[in-house]
């Protein structure tokens, strides 16, 4: 099973000091960051999926790179300027759905998409599709005949359909070496199941189910189970979006040899308690909010109900502290009456006392083998600031990487490209 990595521009700084917090004041943007790959020894990903939604913007979507940046990717390519050179990372090309989901057609002609993955020079292009998210498996019960589906619905999955007949037509036709990637768009299984019998018929060897980012892993199976019932041995499946890494086994019998997902890095800062991964368990982060960048915090200190030499007094202390206790010169017991001192200041209504105690206790950081818990220590755990919350991403991405590996274990797709016969 192939794991690839969304791209959204999630670079760290290697100028960054965590005890000055300062940075090198020399530093460019992308160009002098580092992402994921080139942290670890060993990229924590078999591949990168590059959005043309992200690069270009969409509507009123600026997207997430400067007029700079995307001139550099078409200009020097997405392996040059990833800095992918030299390593075991397939590229990965599509539209993001996603960011034009409130629009009636996708922003993007299908030559416009053929030309930027083909000048880019990615190793699969998805064909342009136009997401449902909706998913309504009781109206596979209907009577025959008895169209009960939104026309929304239908007319999206056959926008979706026609697109990709286009696109594998003007891929022949321009013979783009990419491999193409027909993208099914359903709301029930039998409607994935008829749309990913289309696309073969078409002549698509490799097709992504798209829309399935909401659902739970039992009507992801049911989907799959349903598609299984047409796919063809050498039709293979790649999961947009989903990431469900105990269900691996199930997913590669029914087809599916990749998948995509940024739930690794996303929850080292979206999540309330999964902060930090291990192989067999996550943790939450320690908050040491920065006192000028905490909203909340700083709404009490206008107010008046906090005083801010105070604050950031109880901050420099906890760091000070947490930064002591990584080193041996402070007790866990101290460590934890300094994190709650300066709770009750940012968070005064949350009392996270008995898991922050767990994680001084067991302190996984040190446990683990990755560059990042290796060179920055107890900062992996604290939830503050982007530096912090990237590097604790990068090693989510890196504990994942490896679970992947784990439960992929003998997976017939592994070691070749995949969407060839």
């Amino acid at each position: 099973m192939k794991f690839f990595f969304p791209d959204s521009q999630d670079l760290v700084d290697p100028s960054f000091d965590f005890l000055t917090e300062k940075r090198s004041e020399t530093r460019i943007r992308q160009q002098h960051d580092e992402y994921p790959h080139e942290v670890f020894a060993t990229p924590p990903y078999d591949g990168m999926l590059v959005s043309k939604g992200i690069v270009d913007g969409t509507g009123s979507d600026g997207g997430r790179y400067t007029i700079a940046q995307r001139q550099r990717l078409l200009r020097q390519g997405v392996r040059s300027f990833f800095r992918l050179e030299g390593r075991p990372i397939e590229t990965m090309g599509d539209c993001g759905a996603f960011s034009y989901v409130k629009e009636r057609r996708p922003p993007f002609s299908v030559q416009e998409v053929i030309d930027f993955y083909a000048n880019c020079g990615f190793d699969y292009g998805l064909s342009v599709d136009h997401i449902i998210l909706a998913f309504q498996p009781g109206l596979d019960e209907t009577l025959s005949g008895l169209d009960v589906v939104p026309e929304e619905w239908r007319e999206r999955q056959r926008i979706t359909l026609e697109l990709a007949e286009e696109f594998l037509r003007l891929h022949r036709d321009q013979r783009c070496r990419f491999v193409p990637v027909g993208i099914a768009q359903g709301w029930s299984p039998r409607s994935y199941a008829e749309a990913f019998g289309e696309l073969q018929q078409m002549g698509y060897r490799y097709i992504a189910l798209g829309g399935m980012v909401p659902l739970k892993t039992p009507e992801i199976l049911s989907c799959l189970k349903a598609v299984d019932k047409v796919r063809r041995p050498e039709t293979q499946i790649h999961l947009l979006g989903v990431t469900r890494i105990d269900h691996i086994p199930r997913f590669s019998r029914l087809g599916v040899v990749s998948f995509d997902s940024t739930s690794p890095l996303r929850q080292a800062f979206k999540d309330e308690k999964d902060n930090y991964y291990t192989l067999d368990r996550t943790y939450c982060a320690i908050r040491v909010p920065q006192v000028d960048g905490n909203p909340k915090l700083r709404r009490r200190i206008a107010s008046g109900a906090v005083d801010q030499a105070e604050a950031r007094r109880l901050e420099q202390a906890c760091l000070g502290v947490l930064n002591g206790f990584d080193g041996g010169r402070c007790t866990a017991d101290e460590a934890l009456a300094a994190i709650q001192s300066y709770e009750g200041l940012h968070d005064e209504r949350s009392n996270r006392a008995k898991a922050y105690r767990e994680i001084l206790s067991d302190q996984p950081w040190k446990r683990c083998p990755c560059e990042i818990c290796r060179r920055i220590g107890i900062h992996v755990m604290l939830f503050r600031g982007a530096e912090r919350n990237r590097r604790r991403g990068f090693h989510n991405l890196y504990v994942f990487h490896q679970r992947v590996q784990r439960e992929s274990e003998g997976s017939p797709a592994r070691g070749r490209r995949v969407g060839t016969v």
